[in-house]
């Protein structure tokens, strides 16, 4: 049993700040097809920076990092419990090229990115609210460039962040979007010319 420190729109599934580690993980992880994705993506497209907001128990940053060890991934997370436990995690698998940042994404993501920028890659799960996740898209989108690559999870968790991903998907740089029911990618590609929309089952 932990305590969380919790800055985002909460668990969907506890009310309490004190939860077990099972219970993070019932409810935070997605099934492991995921994961295989997000590695997929790093394998093919081959970022270089990578960033990811919500770290929760690092599984899917190991996922990120364990794709490609040329690749630096920095991952946030806002409850200190919870990093350290996924701190743990990447010591046992042997994971090097992960920086582990403690923090509420208000205050630690516009100081990343300034050191990290551009990003090549982006992973948003944290604070699962329409403004916070407006902000977080719009403050990835000045450092990023035409092959960035910004991965949205929990994009129907709720009417506000369906109404977040419809906003995203509606800005004049995203040219191509994939909605994957639990998470949405995005692409910035002016080679595509068109503006195209996914939906796929998967």
């Amino acid at each position: 049993m932990i305590e969380v420190e919790d800055y985002g729109a909460g668990s969907g599934i506890s009310k309490t700040k004190n939860r077990t580690v099972k219970e993070i993980a019932k409810s935070a992880l997605k099934p492991k097809k995921f994961g295989q994705l997000m590695f997929r993506i790093v394998d093919y497209y081959a970022p270089k920076t990578i960033i990811e907001l919500g770290t929760s128990l690092g599984i899917t940053s190991a996922y990120l990092a364990s794709a490609s060890s040329a690749a630096s991934v920095t991952t946030m997370e806002g409850a200190p419990v919870i990093a350290q436990l996924a701190q743990k995690n990447f010591e046992q698998l042997g994971l090097k090229n992960i920086n582990l940042i403690l923090g509420n994404f208000d205050k630690t993501l516009p100081l990343t990115l300034n050191k990290l920028s551009p990003i090549d890659l982006a992973f948003i799960d944290g604070n699962h609210r329409k403004e916070p996740t407006l902000r977080y898209f719009e403050q990835l989108l000045q450092h990023s460039h035409d092959h960035t690559i910004l991965i949205f999870d929990d994009i129907h968790w709720s009417n506000e962040m369906e109404a977040a991903w419809e906003t995203i998907k509606a800005h004049e740089r995203v040219m191509l979007s994939i909605d994957l029911f639990f998470i949405g990618i995005v692409f910035f590609r002016k080679d595509f010319k068109v503006k195209q929309h996914f939906v796929i089952r998967f």
